[in-house]
């Protein structure tokens, strides 16, 4: 091949494969134009007023009222919960979302919700979080009102630095001006019991997993209010009756109460806080009580009823260990295998990784001898 007509060869391929490109190029223009991307439908006012009763009542425990994360649960989780807030809704599709609340997602603790909410109120979830947190960057409904108890609350604004973490609750003392130092006593006093894993600039160790405080407006409507326990009609908590029962303390008397001191507010969940005494109990029945105590107790309540604050919002309820209607047909080897391997679809956890047999075995003889016999389970020393 002369010289000049490998150059004349050279110039076409490079006219060709240029030709080429343009040619895909136009190609996948037209594609485009035949196949545009579906947008995101406009959720309607009602449909975003819908998905924020239902994340008020299911989702805030992780993701946190205003979307960002930012809760005691959070301090607890690995991987954390999603930060909604920091999120852009490009980066996380409105089916993907769907999809999540509809079948949870594995390795985290976002759990499915199908057979709980409907199609359509997973959608209207996904609706509001987009709309709310996504694109409107706003804070979602104010829990501290006057209908949650909390009239005047602006009154401890000097408080509200470190609840929403703009000041760590371990900066020296010095370092405060007064007014930040009568907001760190007020926070100290009183909001700790609610916002305790703030912003800390040091976290030391993380907080043994048990409910340390109980709400003012105490949701506690199995045995106290006369509510039969069922999830509330649509998303909200039901409205409580305008008086009260509770036991009196020798639990022989019921005492009624119009006004509901503060005592007996959180005294709903103090009681079934409160695990049952063992009288001549073996090793293992004890060893089987620690280690429920402080494991399962966070769910299942220090009483076996599973009616305590973290169980209330659990779905499915977790099992009352002390109902005879619950516990019909357990046995040894059910509650074995419960606790070993969890229960899909559930919130119960598997244990076999954490705890050896011999633990789990101590801790089925402590629920068959504290809350209700379990047949083939046998009490060891």
């Amino acid at each position: 091949m002369s010289r000049g007509t490998g150059s004349r060869a050279a110039g076409w391929l490079r006219h060709a494969a240029a030709a080429f490109v343009v040619a895909g190029m136009a190609l996948l223009a037209a594609c485009g134009e035949r196949a545009p991307r579906a947008a995101t439908p406009v959720a309607s006012a009602a449909t975003v007023e819908q998905g924020r009763a239902i994340y008020n009542f299911r989702c805030y425990f992780c993701h946190g009222y205003s979307g960002d994360a930012k809760t005691l649960a959070t301090s607890y989780l690995d991987p954390k919960p999603r930060d909604f807030r920091a999120t852009r809704a490009q980066d996380l599709s409105r089916a993907a979302m769907i999809a999540a609340i509809r079948n949870g997602k594995s390795g985290t603790a976002m759990k499915g919700f199908t057979g709980i909410l409907s199609e359509a109120e997973m959608a209207a979830v996904a609706d509001f979080v987009r709309d709310e947190f996504m694109d409107k960057q706003a804070g979602n409904t104010r829990y501290h009102s006057k209908e949650n108890g909390w009239p005047d609350h602006e009154r401890n604004a000097v408080a509200f630095p470190f609840a929403r973490g703009e000041l760590a609750i371990d900066t020296p003392w010095e370092q405060l001006t007064p007014d930040q130092r009568k907001g760190m006593r007020l926070f100290r006093s009183t909001c700790i019991t609610c916002h305790d894993h703030g912003k800390v600039n040091d976290p030391g160790k993380v907080w043994e997993s048990r409910p340390v405080s109980f709400p003012r407006d105490a949701y506690c409507t199995s045995c106290h209010q006369n509510v039969p326990r069922s999830a509330p009609e649509g998303a909200a908590h039901p409205v409580r009756p305008a008086t009260h029962t509770f036991s009196a303390p020798d639990g022989s008397v019921p005492v009624r109460s119009p006004t509901r001191p503060e005592a007996q507010l959180a005294a709903n969940y103090v009681v079934h806080d409160t695990p049952p005494v063992l009288v001549a109990a073996t090793a293992q029945e004890l060893r089987g009580e620690r280690l429920f105590q402080k494991n399962c107790a966070f769910c299942h309540a220090g009483d076996g009823t599973s009616k305590g604050w973290i169980g209330s919002f659990l779905e499915p309820h977790p099992r009352d260990l002390t109902s005879a209607v619950e516990m019909k047909g357990m046995t040894g080897e059910r509650i074995l295998r419960a606790i070993g391997e969890g229960l899909p679809g559930t919130s119960m956890p598997a244990w076999k990784s954490v705890m050896p047999a011999s633990d789990i075995e101590a801790v089925a003889a402590y629920i068959s001898r504290a809350f209700h016999p379990v047949p083939g389970i046998a009490s060891g020393q």
